[in-house]
């Protein structure tokens, strides 16, 4: 894959040629393809009246995640392995020091189709939130609004997230420390509205792999400290223990990651998903299928 210097898209263009990079990025690639057939992120008969494609709207904050998101869609378009057309978006949302320029010249360098829109969200977050609290919740629900309205306007089906394997760990860790439930990022869902997707096709990618893809390709990085650096958040504190976890164990995060991949109902405590009062002797025979799941008969 990409080994002909005369066949790759611009966004790979400068690639290093070592069999490390290769074996990322192919690895990259692959985990992408695999969680787009998994999850059933590719809508089956979904061209429109007039033939077209379905389109995905890519998010594109400018970190290493999102540019890996970025070259590996394009990647699998250019190989004819995913039928769907693509619009890069930013969303410049006004925190000071916001390099505007650095996106749309990389993005028109590489012949990226794409939209930048500005919004000034950021004073709406520091006039609302009290002084000393995080900025990061009302920050994403504000930028999450605007994405939905741009993808409507553009006609895409899909809002594409650059979120990885951690996120949804630490997402995962976030809500059973402190929200009380078993939850996280899901690959695949559709907004509260009903007339979008919201997909995470790097769902299986690690992010120590992202960040040594983004920075093997000298992809302009803009770090997300725009609105100052905020000690103590949560996402960091659990991101800490996942990271003592795994130095005592390697390993220990694809363990967890397979973990949310094979629930059993049947061994939890919610009565919601499986009826413990319906329960009878001799009346249950478990079936384990391919997913791990106890299947009742």
């Amino acid at each position: 894959m990409l080994d002909d210097p005369d066949d790759i898209h611009p966004l790979f263009y400068g690639a290093p040629s070592s069999a490390g990079f290769r074996k990322l990025r192919k690895r990259i690639v692959r985990q992408a393809r695999e969680a787009i057939d998994q999850y059933g992120m590719i809508e089956q008969d979904a061209r429109s009246p007039d033939g077209a494609r379905p389109k995905w709207l890519i998010c594109l904050s400018g970190g290493k995640d999102s540019y890996t998101l970025l070259a590996v869609l394009h990647e699998l378009q250019w190989r004819g392995l995913l039928p769907v057309d693509l619009l890069a978006c930013n969303l410049d949302q006004g925190q000071p020091g916001f390099p505007a320029t650095v996106l749309p010249a990389f993005l028109e360098k590489m012949g990226v189709p794409h939209r930048i829109e500005y919004q000034d969200t950021y004073s709406i977050v520091k006039d609302k939130v009290p002084e000393g609290r995080t900025f990061c919740a009302l920050c994403s629900r504000l930028r999450r609004g605007n994405l939905y309205r741009i993808a409507r306007e553009e006609g895409c089906s899909a809002v594409v997230l650059g979120h990885h394997r951690d996120d949804i760990l630490e997402t995962f860790f976030m809500n059973l420390f402190h929200g009380g439930r078993l939850a996280t990022m899901p690959p695949k869902l559709v907004n509260e509205e009903g007339d979008l997707f919201v997909l995470r096709p790097l769902a299986h990618v690690a992010e120590a792999d992202c960040e040594k893809f983004a920075r093997d390709m000298a992809y302009p990085i803009i770090p997300c400290d725009l609105c100052g650096s905020q000690d103590g958040l949560q996402r960091q504190q659990v991101k800490q223990i996942l990271d003592g976890w795994e130095k005592n164990s390697p390993g220990r995060r694809q363990v967890m990651f397979r973990a949310l991949m094979n629930i059993r109902p049947s061994h939890m405590l919610d009565p919601k998903l499986f009826d413990f009062a319906g329960l009878m002797r001799g009346s249950v025979k478990f079936e384990q299928i391919d997913t791990g799941i106890p299947k009742l008969r």
